[in-house]
């Protein structure tokens, strides 16, 4: 990464969240939030930051650490927790408090050109995100100027695979499952309708069309 744009200038630190722990309840309860943002998301970031400490990265952003580490097979367990302290950085912005989620003309728009209807683009999402066996997420990326629904497996981001990501929900079972057991579908049909910032993934978009 020779360029460094503002997306790709975060920090080695946890951020804050941007709304309180229990303004997406019920469909993701302070509990749930508790957990995963500060225990699991935590973690991804002690750990990037114990296993950089005295080497070529120590210093370097977050995005820099993904490309690095993802691109050498030795550096597969400072690529795993780097890429999930990324992929749960815009796991966490691209939410909004409940009764807060309205999504603009402007990417109804896209959507609709891409998949056909905003309602086929969230049925692809729940179908991918519900067909990733194990754990992983599920992606609306940008590919080579198109949108389009991808998922990968475990920590895996995008950007491996040349792809832009701009909203993932995350199909690990510690994002679901306190407050809906083994029922991935509907968390993921529950969030889709009810908690996600559209102007924040339209924001994303536009930075890669």
């Amino acid at each position: 990464m020779t360029q460094k744009p503002e997306w790709m200038k975060t920090p080695l630190e946890l951020p804050e969240l941007p709304y309180a722990k229990d303004a997406l309840a019920p469909v993701i309860s302070e509990k749930t939030i508790e957990y995963h943002y500060g225990k699991h998301h935590k973690a991804y970031y002690d750990t990037t930051k114990d296993l950089v400490k005295g080497t070529e990265l120590e210093g370097a952003t977050l995005e820099e650490i993904v490309d690095v580490a993802g691109k050498d097979p030795s550096k597969k367990k400072l690529y795993n927790n780097a890429a999930q302290a990324w992929n749960h950085n815009i796991y966490w912005e691209e939410f909004a408090p409940v009764g807060q989620s309205v999504m603009p003309a402007e990417l109804e728009e896209l959507l609709k050109q891409s998949f056909g209807s905003v309602e086929e683009f969230k049925k692809q999402i729940v179908e991918k995100g519900v067909g990733q066996f194990g754990s992983g997420w599920v992606w609306l990326v940008v590919d080579q100027g198109k949108l389009a629904v991808y998922a990968t497996p475990n920590g895996d981001n995008p950007w491996k695979d040349g792809k832009a990501p701009v909203f993932g929900l995350d199909v690990w079972e510690h994002a679901y499952y306190l407050d809906y057991q083994n029922l991935r579908k509907k968390h993921l049909e529950e969030v889709l309708e009810n908690i996600v910032n559209w102007d924040y993934v339209l924001q994303n978009i536009k930075k890669h069309l």
